[in-house]
Order: structure tokens, then C-alpha cells, then sequence
């Protein structure tokens, strides 16, 4: 049986509010494709999109104007926290979405997940020091799946900032080792990289690739899954 994982990016589930339009088309196309290839389960893991940016701007304005000093390790994980609860409110949705064919709860630990009982299973946040990123390479070792799907608001990979490099070219395919250059090591809450730092180097490790696509775009999504042409970065 088929095992894929998809890490949506919160900017795709809720940009603003709840995408009600793509969540729809989204849902007609999934179960379209899960009937057609009844050998194929999906995991979902959900991003924290504005809910959590909005939190985390109220925190840090909050700190500003009351001029309250905390240790930098409480900060961020305040940050963190506020994050991870956004995953957790875009998880459910998902997992209300698609209630018939996810039977589980929602994880919000990734560590030791190894089965799941439906076609779809929904996952979140789980703790300070965790993106969504790695919690899905995290269930996607658990499960045995060799591919994580990681939709954001971006097309491709670019070698180099395109904000602040006009010449900046993008990427049909990079190596994890010159992938983890542009990237860095370290990941911080709310950090604007096209893949979590933490999370590349556990899946170069385990020898999971990454496909890095624009989530708005479902068909291209299908395509991805339907190992047909499609448009994005492949990162392994």
C-alpha cells in the first residue's frame, strides 16, 4: 500500500481566514483520487498559517508596550506554542473535512506513529522545537513513506533569495547537502525558509525526498501524486 505525506503550509489553509474554496476543491479532488487508487493512503499535516502570526505579533507587541523582559528560551518557546496551537485548530478542520476517511484523531506527536486505521490521517503541531516540516518527515519514518509533499506559497526552490536577489534562478531539482547550505541549521517560530532547516537534515538522513510545490495549485498537486509532470523542486 502507497503512502504519501503532505505538509500544508497554514498560508494554503488559511491565509487570512479559512480558504473555503480551495479546502472544497481540495477535499472533490483528494477523495476523487483515493477512490481511483484504493491501495494509496495520505497524511496531512497542517501548518499554522495567520493564526499563528497573528498570535505571535500580539505576544511580541504585548512584551513591547508593557516593556516585560523574558529569557530568550521562554520567548521563543511562547512563540512556538502559539504556533503550534494554530496547526492544531487548521488540523481538526482537515480532519472534520474528511471525517469519513480519517477514523484517527488528530497526532500531535509524531514520535512512534507506525499505522493508521482510515485512508487519511491528519496531523499538527506537536512542541517547541518541531515545525510542521518535521513533523511530517518524522511520520513519514514512522510510516515508511519515502516522499513528503510540502505545499506552500511558493512555486519552486530558488538558489537564492529571490526578495533580494533579482537574478535569483529557480530549481527543478537540488541535493540535500547543497540545499542545507542555503538553509542553515537552525530553525526559529515563524521562520521563512522553504523547508525547515531541522527538518532537511533528519530527511537527508533518512533518505526521504522532499517535492516542494505551490499548494494553491490542486492539479499540479494531483500530478505530483500521480507521478505525472508537474511543476516544483524536488530536494533528495
Amino acid at each position: 500500500m502507497g503512502m504519501t505525506v503532505l505538509s500544508i503550509g497554514g498560508s494554503i489553509i488559511n491565509p487570512g481566514e479559512p480558504d473555503v474554496g480551495f479546502l472544497a476543491q481540495f477535499s472533490m479532488r483528494v477523495r476523487n483520487w483515493l477512490k481511483e487508487n484504493p491501495e494509496e493512503r495520505l497524511v496531512f499535516v497542517a501548518g499554522g498559517g495567520a493564526p499563528a502570526r497573528v498570535y505571535q505579533k500580539v505576544l511580541r507587541s504585548v512584551f513591547a508596550e508593557t516593556g516585560e523582559t523574558v529569557g530568550r528560551e521562554r520567548f521563543e518557546d511562547g512563540q512556538d506554542w502559539l504556533g503550534i496551537m494554530a496547526t492544531r485548530i487548521n488540523a481538526q478542520l482537515l480532519k472534520e473535512i474528511f471525517g469519513d476517511l480519517c477514523r484517527d484523531e488528530v497526532v500531535t506527536n509524531p514520535e512512534g506513529v507506525v499505522n493508521f486505521s482510515g485512508r487519511i490521517l491528519v496531523g499538527s503541531g506537536y512542541m517547541p522545537g518541531y515545525s510542521s516540516d518535521k513533523d511530517a518527515v518524522v511520520l513519514a519514518q514512522g510510516l515508511g513513506a519515502d516522499t513528503v509533499i510540502n505545499l506552500s506559497n511558493i512555486e519552486k526552490v530558488y538558489d537564492d533569495d529571490p526578495k533580494e536577489n533579482p537574478d535569483a534562478k529557480p530549481l527543478d531539482e537540488i541535493s540535500w547537502a547543497d540545499f542545507r547550505k542555503m538553509v542553515g541549521e537552525t530553525w526559529t517560530p515563524g521562520m521563512n525558509k522553504p523547508f525547515d532547516p531541522i527538518a532537511s537534515k533528519l530527511a537527508e538522513e533518512a533518505g526521504i525526498r522532499v517535492i516542494c510545490a505551490r499548494g494553491t495549485d490542486i492539479e499540479n498537486t494531483m500530478a505530483i501524486l500521480e507521478g505525472k509532470e508537474f511543476v516544483g523542486t524536488v530536494i533528495k
